[in-house]
């Protein structure tokens, strides 16, 4: 008698405008979901306190990243406010082998080329409750320029304005336990099967359609 062919995960990517907290949200719902496991990206970005190797991001040179770049090791890559980013396919393909979801924190740069490579993939979009929160968020960091928090606002918009084309799921992180319970509830519907009306709950045209009415957002592509 055979057995049943092992389980294979899911891609799942999380992106969302700077200061909208995806970082605090992906770490909350792996700690809630064993199944689930969080990709651990390269950056060229020097490494800020408290961040290990290998647990926050692999921290690399220019040249290393180049040259993973050039041997096409990676499934995506961007460039963000003058640092680079990339998943490996080998970051993503070994948890997945073992039955376990994916999830890939990036950029919408990255997002829309998982999109384009793995139809696998199911892309969960956070937003904030309005461009007002975003920019308080961003500034009570404490950490950039007034100038640099009105590039990532303007980055924002761009990013708001392409997003109901590009993503399947978009969430409101107003609550951030009514956030992780959200995204949690989407990973087991998709796991399931039973994703059909979480999409229609959260379908990313609807949810950004409050923001899009307040603001002029301008549809040309992010770079």
């Amino acid at each position: 008698m055979s057995g049943s062919s092992p389980r294979r995960g899911i891609p799942f990517v999380i992106a969302a405008p700077s200061g909208t907290g995806k970082t605090t949200v992906c770490r909350r719902v792996v700690a809630r979901d064993p199944l689930v496991e969080l990709s651990v990206s390269h950056t060229t970005r020097g490494r800020r306190p408290g961040e290990e190797d290998a647990v926050a991001y692999h921290f690399v040179t220019s040249g290393v990243f180049q040259g993973m770049l050039d041997e096409k090791e990676f499934l995506e890559s961007a460039e963000y406010h003058g640092n680079r980013y990339g998943t490996s396919w080998a970051a993503l393909e070994a948890p997945l082998a073992r039955g376990h979801d994916v999830l890939l924190e990036i950029e919408v740069q990255g997002a829309r080329q998982v999109r384009e490579r793995r139809s696998d993939a199911r892309l969960i979009f956070l937003i904030p409750p309005s461009m007002e929160v975003l920019a308080a968020r961003l500034r009570q960091r404490g950490t950039e320029t007034e100038e640099a928090v009105a590039g990532r606002l303007a980055l924002a918009k761009r990013e708001l304005a392409v997003a109901d084309g590009l993503f399947h799921y978009a969430v409101v992180n107003d609550d951030l336990e009514r956030c992780v319970a959200d995204v949690c509830e989407i990973l087991r519907a998709e796991r399931e099967g039973r994703a059909a009306a979480l999409r229609r709950r959260f379908d990313p045209a609807t949810a950004l359609a409050g923001l899009r009415r307040a603001l002029p957002l301008r549809t040309d592509r992010i770079p």
